[in-house]
């Protein structure tokens, strides 16, 4: 008999970068839980979140890289696992306008960011909505989208997201009431608090926050940044040879959550027996490094070269939205809209192509009528591509990065105007499509056929 496996969903806002403090009291455990036979997970980065309080475009794009390739080196199995990024998945906003129009304003004007924020203006004597938006006044609103389109059963938090998680069940609840019928459609998701989760104390003692500017970082700076940030722990005034109290010391928190028992217990011992503070701070930076430097150098891989994240994230998006699609299907039909024409391939990969029955004409499902069209757009690092897509609306070319838009466009009309058809494949397959002695991309040899056609009708 097969065990139905519980959905578990975690996301990652993106407007910052990983430290230690998040490594041990979210990445870890949640990697971890993931590896369990009986868990369904889904992780997901929340760039549409972090446009609530961050209006850095460079920083949440850097962020979303950071934090991407920070789950992949820690050892996240994005084979197992459903690993995408919030923007890629369309059907989330579109669920979040539906879950608008069902939520109860009253249900908003208690949510605790927002009476925070109001209660912080009225203090200064301000108008109470002074610098408020409505993504912070709606914010429950979409976390209950990211969780309700997948169903999800269980949604690991801290303990200030409960109040988000009982408004998803209300809003859920509620939307059932309304169009689900005697079986409903929304999943109520149980809260999960994970009491066993470290919540590091951060320099001064404080937890571990950017907000304090107390952390220890997790990858960027290598070793001599984890032995920098260390050795400003704060500790006590008692001297090289005086016995040490473990127990509620910082340093000794922080050795806790990176050593074994065995470990643990020699630590306590040496700092009873009167180790001196910096001995200890050397010794807490040789275990935190023997457990985060192994996964130091594929950070710095992926960092490198953020297109295998992308590929990774794509993939993730279109296993994603394999099981979103056929379910956003129904809730169109129960508010009373058409069905959306998309389409899925086997390979879980998505189309946004006609599909004939279902309120599209067929000769649009045959491509008739619709051209090859080519796409600009920035990686995360600033640098600037282009991509081909077909009439069918699949992908047939990804250009290199350039640092200048103009010198890309020039090199992608000069290979328009070339005879590519001939061209050699090398030893895997690929083709280099070269102009003005630069290759501007490489492409499978099965696709170089449809990427000549597609060329020559732009």
């Amino acid at each position: 008999m097969t065990t139905q496996k519980v959905r578990v969903l975690t996301g990652i806002t993106t407007s910052g970068t990983p430290h230690l403090g998040n490594y041990a009291g979210a990445i870890r455990p949640a990697i971890e839980a993931s590896t369990h036979a009986e868990v369904d997970a889904f992780f997901f980065l929340a760039d549409y979140h972090a446009l609530v309080k961050c209006d850095d475009p460079a920083r949440v794009a850097r962020s979303r890289v950071e934090i991407a390739a920070t789950w992949i080196a820690a050892g996240l199995d994005t084979e197992r696992v459903t690993f995408y990024r919030q923007s890629d998945i369309p059907e989330i906003p579109e669920l979040c306008w539906m879950l608008t129009c069902v939520a109860a304003k009253g249900l908003m004007n208690r949510a605790h960011a927002y009476k925070a924020s109001v209660d912080a203006n009225v203090a200064r004597g301000l108008d109470p909505d002074d610098g408020i938006n409505m993504g912070l006044f709606s914010y429950p609103i979409l976390m209950a989208a990211d969780i309700l389109i997948f169903n999800a059963h269980r949604v690991p938090v801290g303990r200030d997201q409960i109040q988000h998680l009982e408004m998803a069940r209300d809003i859920a609840q509620r939307f059932n009431h309304l169009y689900g019928g005697e079986e409903g459609l929304f999943t109520l998701p149980e809260v999960q608090i994970d009491e066993s989760v470290a919540t590091l104390p951060g320099l001064d003692g404080r937890k571990m926050s950017k907000s304090y500017d107390n952390t220890i970082p997790l990858f960027e700076g290598g070793r001599q940044a984890l032995e920098k940030a260390v050795a400003q722990i704060v500790t006590d005034s008692r001297e090289p040879g005086e016995p040490k109290q473990a127990e509620g010391s910082h340093l000794f928190t922080l050795f806790q959550a990176f050593a074994s028992p065995t470990q643990i217990a020699h630590f306590r011992a040496e700092l009873e027996a009167g180790l001196a503070w910096g001995d200890a701070k050397a010794m807490l930076a040789d275990r935190i490094e023997a457990q985060i430097g192994p996964m130091r150098a594929r950070y710095a891989e992926l960092m490198a070269h953020p297109k295998q994240i992308e590929d990774i994230l794509q993939a993730g998006a279109g296993k994603a939205r394999a099981q979103v699609l056929p379910f956003m299907k129904r809730l169109r039909a129960a508010v009373g809209l058409r069905s959306a024409t998309v389409s899925i391939s086997p390979d879980h990969g998505v189309h946004g192509k006609a599909v004939p029955g279902h309120g599209a004409p067929k000769e649009a499902a045959a491509g008739k009528g619709r051209r090859p069209r080519l796409v600009s757009f920035r990686d995360a690092d600033g640098r600037f591509r282009q991509r081909l897509f077909g009439v069918d609306g699949r992908e047939l070319m990804l250009t290199e990065a350039f640092d200048d838009p103009k010198a890309l466009h020039a090199g992608v009309q000069a290979l328009i105007q070339q005879d590519l058809a001939t061209l050699p494949a090398d030893a895997d397959g690929r083709v280099s499509l070269v102009a003005d002695g630069q290759c501007l991309a490489r492409v499978d040899q099965d696709d170089l056929p449809d990427v000549c056609t597609a060329l020559a009708q732009i």
